[in-house]
This record gives structure tokens, sequence and C-alpha cells, in this order.
């Protein structure tokens, strides 16, 4: 079993923090690419998935819109991007390693960006399917940009916060005195599909991660992803995720030690021999909210539950 994190970090320079995810995780782990949102909004996980999208987005008070044209902050979002990129590509030079790259993906995009009038995309059927169709252009893109940088196996996280929000139709609408009907799944399904496609055809292995209650476990085996990253002290232990298992999704367990992990497998009626061999151990979520020790402790805690399992 392996360990990284999730994605996001404290701090305002990336070079420290990238030194220090490719030192902790180059050897055995999967190092992933830190987004920093401290140096503003451009940085942060929605803005670095925006950055890549081919839409015109630009940021406003109230967050993330489309636009009639291309943003600043959109560029900038790209910009810091490639130079941070830059920066990983020099750290990691003829290492095979793991590497890790997150997005957000369509189903959050759709519930956090604004239409060009106001409220949400996932209010609107023909947007949501356009941002996702964008959304998974620029992934297959990104990969390839990728496969150019780093001689290692590549992955690509698809950050889902919103998911469960979305499909239970608790996303409110702009006014606050309502909520966006719910997305069923076979909807769900149509939008996170291209993006996994999109991922598989690059030739790096879909990855989604969910801080939130009630994961739609079968839906996300359904649609192709290779693991399910999340919390495990808000999962219970069901049929759902031993049938998803068996099927070949590995498990990501969030913020876990290793008798933790042996208790949520075991429920389910796996030794450790059966999954020691697959999945990883991982933050609960992002640690842009932690301090710089409380975040380097939380990732040394992931390590040392992973390596326990050999």
């Amino acid at each position: 079993m392996r360990a990284t994190g999730i994605g996001s970090m404290p701090g305002e320079e990336f070079a420290p923090v990238a030194r220090y995810v490719a030192d902790t995780f180059g050897a055995d782990g999967i190092v992933f690419v830190p987004e920093l949102p401290g140096r503003g909004a451009p940085s942060g996980m929605l803005g670095r998935t925006l950055g890549l999208v081919p839409l015109p987005i630009d940021l406003q008070p109230a967050g993330w819109r489309l636009a009639p044209g291309e943003g600043m902050d959109q560029r900038r979002a790209r910009s810091a991007l490639r130079q941070d990129l830059d920066v990983m590509e020099e750290l990691l030079a003829g290492q095979d390693v793991r590497v890790k790259q997150q997005i957000v993906g369509p189903l959050s995009l759709a519930a956090t960006v604004e239409r060009p009038r106001g409220d949400k995309v996932v209010a609107d059927h023909g947007a949501r399917r356009e941002l996702s169709e964008a959304l998974a252009q620029a992934v297959g893109d990104h990969v390839a940009e990728l496969r150019r940088r780093f001689t290692g196996e590549l992955i690509v996280q698809v950050d889902e916060p919103a998911i469960s929000a979305v499909l239970s139709g608790s996303i409110p609408t702009a006014s606050g005195f309502g909520r966006h009907r719910s997305i069923d799944a076979p909807g769900a399904d149509a939008l996170l599909k291209p993006v996994v496609e999109a991922i598989r055809a690059a030739g790096a292995q879909p990855v989604v991660h969910t801080c939130a209650p009630d994961v739609p476990i079968g839906l996300l085996a359904g649609v192709g992803f290779e693991a399910i990253a999340f919390d495990v002290s808000l999962a219970s232990p069901s049929d759902d995720w031993s049938e998803a298992f068996e099927a070949g999704t590995d498990l990501w367990f969030g913020g876990a030690d290793a008798p933790r992990v042996e208790d949520f497998m075991g429920r389910l009626g796996f030794a450790v021999e059966s999954f020691a061999g697959r999945g990883a151990v991982t933050p609960a979520c992002g640690l842009a909210g932690h301090t710089p020790p409380e975040s380097r402790r939380a990732l040394e805690a992931a390590l040392s539950a992973a390596a326990s399992f050999g």
C-alpha cells in the first residue's frame, strides 16, 4: 500500500512545499502536485482546473463564472500551474516516480461555476454537458503535457467534493431560498464518463476523491475510476464497498491509521493479505487550512500507516 496527499497545502511559496512532497513520497509513495490556495484563487483547486478548461471564464466577487472572454485570473491560473510544473519537473528529473495531478470533477464544477447571467451551471443541462466535454478535452491535453515532463506512472485525481449535494439536490440557488434539482445517476454518469475516458485514453489512471458523506460507490466504480479516495470517518462499511473492491476498484483510505484500515476492511470481510498490496492511505482531505507542522504530521502519518502494510 502506498501513501499520498490529497492536494492542497498551506503556504505561499511553491518550491519548498514541492521539495518536501517530492522528498517524502518520491521513493515509495505517490508524489502529488501541491495546490497552494494561500496564493489566491487562481492557485486553488478550482482555479487550477479552470485554468486548463478551454472555455472563457473569469473571476467575479461571487466566484468563477462563464464569460464572453477569458479573464485575467484564468490566465493567471494557467501560468501559475505551468510554473509550478516547471519546478516539479526539475525536482523529479530522471526519477521514475508516480506523479498525481488533481482536477475538479464535472459535477463539482457545475455546482460551483456560474452561468453568464447568474446561477450555477448545474441548473442548465446543456451548460453542464458543455463544461464536462471541455474538461475532458482539457484533462486529455494536460496528461499529454505531464507525460512530456515526467517519466513515471501518472495518476489524475478527480475531486468531487460536491457530488453528494448534487445527487441529492442540495445545491442552493442564487437567492438562497431554493435548491437546484438533483442530477440522477444516469445524468451524473454521462458527465463523469467523458472525463474518465479522456484520462484513460491519455495513459493515466483515473482516481476520484470526495470528502462528502454518502459516497455513491456504485456510480463511481461503474463509471470507470480505478480507485475511490474517501474519508474513513464518514464511511459505513456496506455491500457496495465490498462489491466495488471485489470488482477491482481500489480504495484510498483518508484519515486512517493502520488499525482503522484493518477494521474497515475486516468489516467488509477482507483479510490484510487481500488488500495490503492495493490502494493508498491519505489525509482525510486537503491540508490548506492546517499549519505547516500539522500538514507534515498528517502526511507522515499517512506514510507510516501505508508502510505498515508492506
